[in-house]
């Protein structure tokens, strides 16, 4: 919605001022389509273009103005509940049968998997988001808290990046399931399971309210409700009956970590 309003902005400025597309574009030294999908709020208005659209269309910093609503997104919006609540909580139980969990991965992981998100996004977002998720990984720092993580073999056994930089993740699981407050679990290969439909994290607040939360390509649900509290609860349960034990999975991911 700010992207829209002040791409809205932007055009009725220039068009106030007499000025084409094409001059500002010039100006700018962007694209006409790129000018265009700004002014349609399909693009983020970069703060290089609202500079010379202020000066040009004589706003006298009104559009400038707009910076502060522009900075990039630290997560998708989507997610935003799930990330308030998950630095809240006491205790968390996550299953992610594709990817590291985010809370685990390291920064060149993080970095390596932002960059592949479709439509590809602009060079501060992407700093932007993965400043964030090194950041969420503090709370594992808070000894008070209680961490359980069960993570498919799949995204084990295949790097996201360079070998080195998978190595790197694998060493940091060790060291992450070397901590009193977190356990890791991997789910082999193979197989029917209750954990085959998708990711799925469990969370309890300090006022021990339970919800849960799935995520997909491009949307996220978080829920309270006590009868699917219940059943993903129990679905969970058996996610981790079916898993290695943290002892197995720790000696599984060594062994990874060590291949030549």
């Amino acid at each position: 919605m700010a992207w829209r309003y002040c791409g809205n902005q932007l055009k009725l400025w220039r068009t106030q001022a007499g000025v084409s597309r094409e001059e500002l574009c010039k100006e700018a030294g962007y694209g006409y389509e790129t000018v265009k999908s700004m002014e349609q709020g399909r693009r983020r208005p970069t703060i290089r273009l609202l500079e010379v659209a202020d000066e040009m269309c004589g706003a006298h910093g009104l559009l400038l103005a707009a910076r502060d609503y522009l900075q990039p997104e630290r997560f998708a919006s989507f997610s935003l509940d799930f990330i308030r609540y998950e630095a809240e909580a006491i205790a968390l139980s996550s299953y992610q049968p594709l990817l590291i969990p985010g809370l685990l991965q390291t920064e060149e992981y993080a970095r390596a998997l932002i960059c592949a998100h479709w439509p590809p996004l602009d060079d501060e977002t992407i700093n932007e988001r993965v400043a964030a998720r090194v950041e969420r990984k503090a709370l594992l720092e808070q000894q008070a808290r209680a961490f359980s993580f069960v993570i498919g073999e799949a995204p084990l056994r295949h790097p996201i990046g360079s070998t080195e930089a998978h190595k790197r993740q694998l060493h940091h699981l060790l060291e992450v399931n070397d901590r009193r407050n977190a356990t890791i679990q991997v789910m082999p290969s193979g197989g029917a399971h209750a954990g085959l439909n998708g990711p799925l994290v469990l969370l309890e607040t300090h006022e021990h309210e339970h919800l849960a939360y799935e995520e997909g390509q491009t949307a996220g649900v978080l829920y309270a409700d006590p009868e699917r509290i219940s059943t993903a609860t129990q679905r969970h349960a058996m996610i981790t009956r079916h898993a290695l034990t943290p002892n197995e999975s720790a000696r599984f991911i060594s062994k990874l970590a060590e291949a030549p």
